[in-house]
């Protein structure tokens, strides 16, 4: 297995300096090859659309989705059959005097179903491994807590 990989995309701004509407200046379209186009914008307290995805949903987006898929190889790996799983996770942004901020947390919020309920007793040893797997959460500098 190659221990490098290289991800790409086209990102381009739709704005234009001349539109009389900040909305219509944060609006941005992400074209990776093969996948559907996504447009975004800026959150709306920062002028954007609310309508399309920004950032920061995006980088959530990334941390469950990636705890997820290393939850589910895990258990896939220990023989642990799953039937169902969501999750509706929380990042809080603190925002600073100077315009800058970062996020201070996420928790997820996973709801797990298994097939055998007797195995529930190692969902959280699960979670904590699938904390240490994945790789958006090894590549971010802000606490991740698990309810």
């Amino acid at each position: 297995m190659k221990n490098s990989h290289e991800y790409t995309l086209s990102l381009k701004w739709l704005g234009n300096e001349q539109s009389a509407n900040h909305r219509e200046d944060r609006i941005y379209e992400i074209k990776i090859e093969g996948k559907p186009l996504l447009k975004g914008s800026s959150d709306t307290p920062f002028f954007g659309d609310p309508e399309l995805y920004n950032p920061e949903d995006l980088l959530l987006s990334a941390l469950s989705s990636c705890h997820m898929m290393s939850f589910l190889y895990l258990c896939r790996k220990a023989g642990i059959g799953v039937k169902s799983y969501s999750d509706n996770p929380i990042g809080i942004l603190q925002l600073n005097n100077d315009g800058s901020g970062r996020f201070e947390s996420v928790t997820l919020k996973p709801k797990i179903e298994l097939v055998d309920l007797s195995k529930e007793d190692e969902i959280e040893l699960l979670h904590q491994k699938a904390g240490k797997l994945c790789f958006i959460a090894n590549s971010v500098n802000f606490p991740i807590y698990y309810q």
